[in-house]
């Protein structure tokens, strides 16, 4: 895949910093690539369940990031992203010390991209996949994030 802004990577970490609820959880970006995009999560007990896992809410909230920064990639650089629609599979708890959310477009169209979730949790040199599901973002054109303009009302 080929991203359209050749600046994609800066543009994608500056809305990253401004994402309140990924800096609340204390995620940060692992990576940053044309259609991909991987998040980790490290393990504090605010962020878990009562069996001590991390909560499946939290997973899946990066999850969604991941999905949706990996198809603004592929966006012009004078566009944001809002996720649409997004189903995941809780497939193993999420056990671990951290979990690495990532984000893989699969088909980017011109107002909607298709994205492939996954998650995996870390616990030692063990890596087990507790998350797998799919995203649909919409490409927001003339609507720089870095703006804060958007409204509901503006949709």
């Amino acid at each position: 895949m080929q991203a359209v802004d050749p600046d994609y990577a800066r543009r994608v970490r500056d809305s990253f910093a401004r994402q309140g609820a990924m800096s609340h959880l204390g995620a940060v970006l692992h990576s940053v690539e044309p259609g991909r995009v991987e998040i980790d999560l490290p393990f504090r007990p605010e962020l878990s369940q009562q069996h001590g896992f991390f909560h499946a809410g939290m997973v899946s909230t990066v999850a969604d990031s991941a999905g949706g920064y990996a198809a603004y990639t592929l966006f012009p650089a004078d566009s944001s992203v809002l996720t649409v629609e997004f189903k995941v599979n809780l497939i193993a708890p999420a056990d671990g010390e951290r979990v690495r959310a990532v984000g893989q477009v699969i088909r980017s169209g011109r107002t909607l991209t298709i994205c492939e979730l996954k998650a995996y949790v870390l616990k030692g040199d063990k890596e087990t996949q507790c998350l797998h599901g799919m995203a649909t973002l919409m490409c927001l054109m003339g609507r720089s994030d870095a703006a804060k303009s958007l409204s509901a009302d503006k949709l």
